[in-house]
């Protein structure tokens, strides 16, 4: 862990698993904003790329954890998922991501329900 505070390191890496995926992204799109490669590559390679690196960071989390696997998994993965919710949605109403708030949670948003869904499977396969 980077701080000796177990918050501070939640939030550090749920905005490194915010901000990965990003910048991954921007190597499939060009200045205008149209993809590179077909929409549904892009699509699956930014959940792949997000679920690698928040199965590396939670994985570096659990290393310091020594009970309630699964409340630090909840934890973990609410924290991640609103973490992610919040600045994709001030990016929608920026108008960086140009759709509805509705289009961004059938297109973007739920995949985000996977961090929790992997934190809590961990604290629940770290349970003795």
């Amino acid at each position: 862990m980077c701080f000796k505070n177990k918050y501070a390191n939640i939030v550090l890496y749920g905005l490194v698993l915010w901000l990965v995926p990003f910048l991954v992204g921007f190597l499939f799109v060009d200045a205008s904003g149209n993809f590179l490669i077909p929409q549904t590559f892009f699509k699956t390679i930014m959940v792949v790329a997000g679920l690698l690196v928040g199965v590396i960071l939670a994985v570096k989390y659990f290393r310091t954890v020594k009970k309630n696997f699964v409340n630090e998994g909840l934890l973990l993965g609410a924290t991640w998922l609103v973490i992610s919710l919040a600045i994709d949605l001030v990016l929608v109403y920026a108008g960086f991501f140009p759709m509805t708030v509705a289009q961004y949670f059938t297109d973007i948003g739920l995949r985000y329900l996977a961090m929790p869904i992997y934190t809590i499977g961990m604290g629940y396969a770290l349970k003795k």
